[in-house]
């Protein structure tokens, strides 16, 4: 990913293999791995099993044990999934506003519209860090690592509308990224659990009022 972040090596990888038709093994699995993560967007990993994917699939649970060995596979192949469409429907959009504050206002309009369309599903992010907040293992590491990624993304969003002159010099990048982050968790809160008309337009009142404090 140009200026906003680098892509993820899951996303470098399929990207590099974007050219050729998958075989059906590949599809197979692209096709379980589609159907965990909306199970696990209502549910969460946790409520992700091997027998009930092959339920959802119409599949035998050795069949999806040929693609994935163990739940936890499955349960890091989601998060990587969700990560790749996250990149997709928010991150890759805002490159096409111009450098700077334009193309940071516009991350933060994407991320919101992504939060607004799961309200009825869910943040596989915010689940997940409830869930393996306190779990060390490979699922919590994967979900640290996607989360890392998109965190230092919007960090060198906001270091280059500094540098474009739109955020004072003495700005601090990590600063405004926790705001802007505990926005979109407010946001996923009211809109998610109090079902709060008002919470989009209470997300973007905060953003600007972040700007506000920050521009020379």
């Amino acid at each position: 990913m140009a200026d906003i972040d680098a892509a993820h090596p899951a996303a470098r990888a399929r990207g590099r293999s974007a050219g050729r038709a998958p075989h059906k093994g590949q599809q197979t699995k692209a096709a379980i791995i589609d159907a965990a993560l909306g199970l696990a967007s209502h549910v969460g990993l946790e409520g992700l099993s091997i027998g009930a994917i092959a339920e959802l699939m119409g599949m035998s649970k050795s069949g999806v044990f040929a693609h994935f060995g163990s739940r936890e596979e499955l349960q890091i192949a989601v998060v990587r999934e969700y990560h790749a469409r996250f990149e997709r429907d928010v991150f890759h959009p805002a490159l096409a506003a111009p450098r700077g504050l334009p193309r940071l206002r516009a991350l933060f309009d994407h991320w919101m519209r992504q939060t607004s369309l799961e309200i009825d599903s869910g943040c596989i992010y915010i689940s997940g860090a409830v869930e393996f907040d306190d779990r060390p293992g490979p699922v919590r590491d994967a979900l640290v690592d996607t989360v890392n990624t998109w965190q230092s993304a919007v960090r060198r969003a906001i270091r280059i509308a500094i540098d474009e002159g739109h955020l004072r010099a003495d700005a601090d990048p990590a600063q405004i990224a926790f705001e802007i982050h505990g926005l979109i968790l407010a946001l996923h809160y009211e809109a998610r659990f109090l079902r709060s008309p008002a919470g989009l337009h209470h997300a973007r009142t905060g953003f600007d009022n972040i700007l506000a404090r920050y521009q020379p």
